[in-house]
């Protein structure tokens, strides 16, 4: 089973989408398919079907399927953007700004005619038009076979396809309506004998074709000037990466290409460089700006032994780094993987629009097709065959050129790609369209203690000092002295903080570990014992440590007990604040955890959380998260992907808290790189506002839709008099899809 994303030329509009979809749907061997109009990419899950198969079905309607990205085996490139594909999108719009430089003129002159011409009917003071009608319309004859063979040509192409394949979208409604006014004009035109026997009717449609052509096609060229600003967050994404390494081989230092770097070379960066691959710092140190990454300002200080990530930039210092993940393998190409899948995902807002659109260009044909046979009829008797023929045309001609296809299939992909974009960029990586949806409908967030709230690793809270000629930073040197010398984990974080106070470790002899109980030896002459507490420990302030789940250490100094030492999984900086911001969204914030209640339910007090769910398994979580959603609650869970993933994989949106370069988490529809819980409250902020967006463009393209085809096929005519030409119904198709797509942009500008 293979998964490919290719590109596509030659869409138009959602129907060619349904299209696409349908045909590939039905070959041997394909498992799935998802087309997105607004991405122009077609995400297909096949065993077995070639890509020359697909193009067999789909190149007869006017589509090519086509790999845009270089195979990554062959080489260790990210993502390298295909110059062919590139040039070839960059020739497509020279050639439509060249036809909107030739038809949009035109269209404006035309349509200015027209308005002239109206308003003189309604103010006959004003003078008539300045070139006699019989010019103008030999004149506009001659532009209007220009414009409709030449600029025409892709809606052209649509009714011979209609025609062949039974095949329609948005071109096949512009081409058929254009042409019928084309042809009943030019028909009227050259066959005088004609003209008399349809009762000598008075109106050409030379400049229906000219100005619907014009206006059709400048939108269409805004539109795809507007949707390549979309994918902006994968042309920046791709435009990170180093094109070279400085490697050291042989005693030498060599510049190669970032794809001839293998795993295990010893890469070089200076002051100002930007790292090219992912790796551990073997010498030297710096401070790295991660923000392209991680979208932290900060930039990260880093020592031997660190792990530093490729597109990153070295803001000072040299140092050297063993390449450890290169190509495909390294956390931007994660990043943007996940970013170009999730930007082709649907979302479930979106099934509507999808099942509109599959039926949308037939149901308009016959719309169309329905209001010129009533006009005909019902008119025929009162208006009188010419007039009823001429508002006839004029309906099925605007009913045509007004129904967009375009708007509600742009309504939520536009939406989606921007706001999965704008992820990416914060440091928040969204698996696909449906995490994101769910995550903007939850009402209660779930999350995890160690590695979500606190820091993941024992750090000292507290030093207790019972004696009254020692001092704390003495304290605290010896049992460091002593405890250098052990393997445990609370040993370490004793060790770590005597050195962040830059506190000497002194030599310590006659060392000795008893396992469960403590560690002894001597430092500077005195008898030194680090031990867990006994019953005869019954000082007020251990019980007060321990009561807030703390772990405690007892040092004892020649027999005596000096002091008390507290241990803890201490709080993330941007806890507290990060669930005041979650609490002022309307959420309710729970914490589940296997650690005893004691310990949460401090840890719960300092941050503010709501409720404690404690001493639970990690198999029971996802139980937990079960009876939260049986009681008609929308649940997020964030935690550390690994020993919560069935809780993750449960809730109806998990969020994984993601570090170092593990940023490919199976578990969770969302991953937060570097594990910043701050950045919860953002994901929730921007999943809302991109749903919210899709629900804007969706209403706006429905409505549009709703109203605008019944009055261009003339239902206001008998009740007012009011008729829609299809001069204001191309321009409102026109822009129609380029107001979805701008509502779509707005959301780059949204602070979260």
């Amino acid at each position: 089973m293979a998964k490919q994303i290719l590109k596509i030329k030659g869409m138009h509009c959602a129907s060619c989408a349904g299209i696409i979809e349908n045909r590939i749907s039905k070959l041997e061997g394909v498992n799935k398919v998802s087309v997105n109009f607004a991405s122009e990419k077609a995400f297909i899950d096949s065993d077995n079907a070639s890509l020359d198969q697909m193009n067999d079905v789909v190149g007869k309607l006017g589509y090519t399927l086509y790999s845009e990205h270089e195979e990554m085996d062959v080489d260790h490139s990210v993502h390298v953007m295909d110059k062919g594909t590139e040039e070839s999108k960059l020739q497509e719009l020279k050639s439509q700004k060249m036809k909107v430089a030739f038809s949009f003129p035109l269209a404006i002159l035309m349509f200015g005619l027209m308005m002239w011409d109206i308003a003189t009917k309604y103010f006959p003071t004003l003078p008539a038009t300045p070139i006699s009608m019989e010019l103008l319309n030999a004149l506009s004859m001659i532009l209007a076979s220009i414009v409709m063979f030449w600029v025409g040509q892709p809606f052209l192409l649509g009714v011979l396809r209609f025609i062949r394949y039974r095949v329609a979208n948005m071109d096949t409604l512009v081409g058929i309506g254009t042409l019928c006014a084309y042809v009943y004009s030019a028909l009227i035109t050259l066959l005088p004998s004609l003209r008399v026997a349809l009762g000598n009717p008075s109106n050409t449609y030379f400049d229906v074709t000219i100005v619907v052509i014009g206006f059709v096609t400048l939108g269409k060229y805004l539109e795809a000037k507007s949707k390549l600003r979309t994918g902006e967050a994968i042309e920046k994404l791709l435009g990170l990466q180093a094109k070279t390494a400085l490697i050291w081989r042989d005693g030498k230092e060599l510049e190669i290409p970032i794809a001839e770097v293998v795993v295990g070379d010893i890469i070089i960066v200076k002051p100002g460089g930007k790292i090219p691959v992912d790796g551990k710092i073997v010498e030297g140190r710096s401070s790295i700006d991660e923000s392209m990454i991680s979208g932290e300002s900060i930039p990260v200080d880093k020592n031997i032994g660190d792990l530093v990530l490729g597109a990153t930039i070295n803001k000072q210092g040299s140092f050297k780094f063993q390449a450890a993940k290169i190509g495909s393998d390294t956390v931007l190409a994660q990043i943007i993987r996940m970013v170009e899948e999730a930007q082709g995902s649907k979302a479930p807002i979106q099934a509507l629009a999808d099942r509109v659109s599959a039926v949308f260009t037939p149901i308009v044909l016959v719309v169309a097709t329905l209001s010129l046979i009533v006009w005909l009829g019902a008119g025929y008797s009162t208006l009188g065959l010419s007039s009823a023929l001429s508002y006839g045309i004029l309906s099925f001609v605007g009913v045509l050129v007004i129904a967009c296809p375009c708007a509600l299939g742009l309504a939520t992909p536009t939406a989606i790609i921007v706001g999965v974009g704008k992820g990416a960029g914060q440091g928040i990586l969204i698996k696909n369209a449906e995490s994101l949806e769910k995550l903007s409908n939850a009402d209660t967030i779930v999350l995890d203690k160690t590695g979500t709230i606190t820091k993941g690793q024992p750090e000292v809270s507290d030093i207790v000092v019972l004696e009254k000629d020692i001092k704390e930073r003495e304290l605290l040197q010896l049992a460091a002295s002593v405890e250098k010398k052990s393997e445990h984990p609370l040993a370490q974080a004793i060790t770590d903080n005597a050195v962040m106070k830059n506190i000497a470790i002194l030599p310590t002899d006659n060392f000795s570990a008893q396992e469960g109980v403590g560690v002894t030896g001597v430092v500077s002459g005195k008898n030194i014992s680090v031990r867990k507490p006994g019953r005869e420990d019954n000082e007020p302030r251990l019980k007060e440590l321990q009561n807030e789940g703390k772990t405690v250490v007892v040092l004892e100094i020649d027999n005596r007990k000096a002091g008390l030492i507290a241990i803890s999984d201490t709080l993330k900086d941007e806890a507290k604040e990060a669930i005041t911001k979650i609490h002022k969204m309307g959420i309710k914030v729970i914490m589940l955890t296997g650690d005893n209640r004691s310990a949460a339910e401090h840890i719960a007090k300092q941050v503010g959380i709501d409720e404690v769910i404690a001493e639970v398994l990690p198999q029971e979580k996802a139980e937990k998260i079960k009876s939260l959603q049986a009681q008609g609650r929308k649940v997020i869970m964030a935690g550390d992907g690994i020993n919560d993933a069935p809780a993750l994989t449960q809730a109806d949106a998990g969020i994984a808290m993601a570090t170092g370069t593990d940023v490919a988490i199976e578990s969770a529809g969302i991953t937060l790189l570097h594990g910043n819980i701050g950045k919860i409250s953002q994901a929730i902020e921007l999943s809302r506002a991109t749903i919210r967006t899709v629900r804007q463009n969706l209403f706006w393209a429905f409505i549009y839709n709703v109203v605008g085809i019944p009055i261009a096929a003339g239902v206001l005519y008998p009740i007012w008099g009011i008729s829609l030409n299809p001069v204001f119904a191309g321009l409102a198709m026109a822009f129609s899809s380029v107001s979805v797509v701008g509502n779509s942009l707005r959301l780059k500008t949204k602070k979260i």
